[in-house]
């Protein structure tokens, strides 16, 4: 299965192939869940580019705050190097439930984004990005938006995410339109 030929749109990006670990082909193990022990929970696994016939991690161990696997059929040092920062993926459907108050990043992409004051459209959000201190939606405007601007407009509920509605696909946010 090529993740770069499939649908992206049922994978999520779960973890990365970190530096070599030992002689034998283990690796560092970069998990991107939070908890980054999530990545211990799950086992259908899919590598960026298919670039691994029958890709299959033997296992997923953790030491101290590290996490180190193993790819089934890779066994040295040098077989391992050259997959590096490769992509590991899991389907969507993998992913646990989660209650109705919380929601996945990846759901908010695409959700149209409306000024809690005054109903005015700001745009969609295109993507969720991490500055360090919070997280920030990146707004790009559509047909309907009130203006040609792109905004970023921080992630911090109850003081600017007011409400998110999965149903209707919309944001209310208390973000003033000139910023």
């Amino acid at each position: 299965m090529k993740v770069n030929n499939l649908d992206k749109t049922n994978l999520i990006c779960v973890a990365s192939i970190g530096k070599p670990r030992g002689l034998k082909g283990e690796f560092f193990l970069n998990s991107f869940c939070d908890p980054k022990d999530n990545i211990i929970h799950y086992s259908n696994f899919f590598i960026e580019n298919d670039v691994i016939s029958n890709f299959k991690l033997s296992y997923i161990k953790k030491v101290n705050s590290k996490f180190f696997s193993k790819i089934n059929g890779i066994d040295d040092l040098d077989q391992i190097k050259i997959y590096t920062n490769k992509k590991i993926y899991i389907n969507k459907e993998d992913l646990p439930e989660l209650d109705s108050t919380e929601i996945y990043w990846h759901d908010l992409i695409g959700l149209t984004v409306i000024d809690n004051n005054s109903n005015e459209i700001l745009g969609v959000v295109d993507n969720v990005l991490n500055f360090g201190s919070n997280d920030c939606l990146e707004i790009k405007p559509f047909k309907n938006s009130i203006d040609e601007i792109s905004r970023l407009i921080p992630f911090v509920t109850d003081k600017i995410i007011k409400t998110i509605n999965k149903d209707s696909k919309e944001i209310f946010v208390d973000w003033d339109k000139s910023y």
